[in-house]
């Protein structure tokens, strides 16, 4: 077993504990204000983040982190673990379907471990950098080609009011000429709704590198074109198969 594969059996298991710790939600909830008064942390974030932590560390003490709830630490080995413990914590705090835990190993060289496991949706999808994306086992593709006027697109909004403005002008471009929009509340399983084709595209502003690690690297050995870009002084990136892709950059420059 490589250490690749290693990475990735070690990332599918916790990610499926970290799944049995949260899909008991509590009966009292204790919320922290994060980058706004709308923008929350649950204790079982909190919670599930040490679990994540814990169960790297004890198997890869020499590993970095990026953890969305401040599990940061530096390492020497030259791999680094970037952690969304609850992608969609506003789903999970009323009980919507479709949270995830995302979790992402990279080297030098970028992203080359993705894991994204979404409990409510007996979903648990897997990349690794040329090893192709999966859904519970099964290989995936993203569709392609699909022309805007067919796009079923999904996206999601700002936790800063402010920034909202600027994307409903993206929804106002794009909404006469596109089948639909979608708004699932979980960057990540966005990502890999892109991969899956359950959608044919994303857009988004503001995404963390937490939002993105897993689910993109799933996007993109799918077959999908992954990029950021700016809008309006907000980060935008977009994810779809290639024809779509193109068509979406076209309607959005930046």
């Amino acid at each position: 077993m490589t250490e690749v594969d290693e990475i990735l059996k070690l990332a599918l298991r916790i990610a499926r504990e970290a799944g049995d710790l949260l899909i008991n939600r509590p009966a009292a909830w204790e919320l922290t204000e994060k980058s706004t008064a709308i923008d929350i942390a649950t204790q079982m974030d909190i919670a599930c983040e040490k679990l994540i932590v814990e169960a790297i560390l004890a198997v890869r003490p020499d590993d970095g982190i990026i953890g969305e709830e401040g599990a940061n630490r530096p390492g020497t080995s030259g791999i680094t673990w970037v952690i969304d413990p609850v992608d969609g914590t506003v789903n999970y705090f009323y009980g919507l379907p479709g949270w995830n835990i995302s979790i992402a190993a990279k080297d030098a060289d970028g992203v080359f471990v993705g894991v994204v496991h979404a409990p409510t949706i007996a979903s648990t999808w897997h990349a690794t950098r040329m090893g192709g994306a999966f859904l519970n086992g099964v290989k995936i593709d993203c569709n392609n080609p699909v022309e805007l006027s067919r796009a079923l697109i999904s996206t999601g909004f700002a936790y800063e009011i402010k920034d909202r403005t600027h994307q409903i002008e993206i929804i106002n471009r794009i909404i006469a000429k596109i089948r639909d929009i979608r708004r699932m509340g979980a960057a990540a399983t966005d990502l890999c709704a892109v991969a899956t084709g359950m959608v044919d595209g994303y857009l988004e502003t503001g995404l963390k590198e937490w939002d993105l690690a897993a689910g993109s690297l799933i996007a993109r050995e799918a077959g999908a074109v992954v990029t950021t870009q700016m809008w309006r002084g907000l980060e935008l990136s977009i994810a779809a198969g290639p024809a779509l892709h193109a068509q979406l950059s076209l309607e959005i420059p930046a």
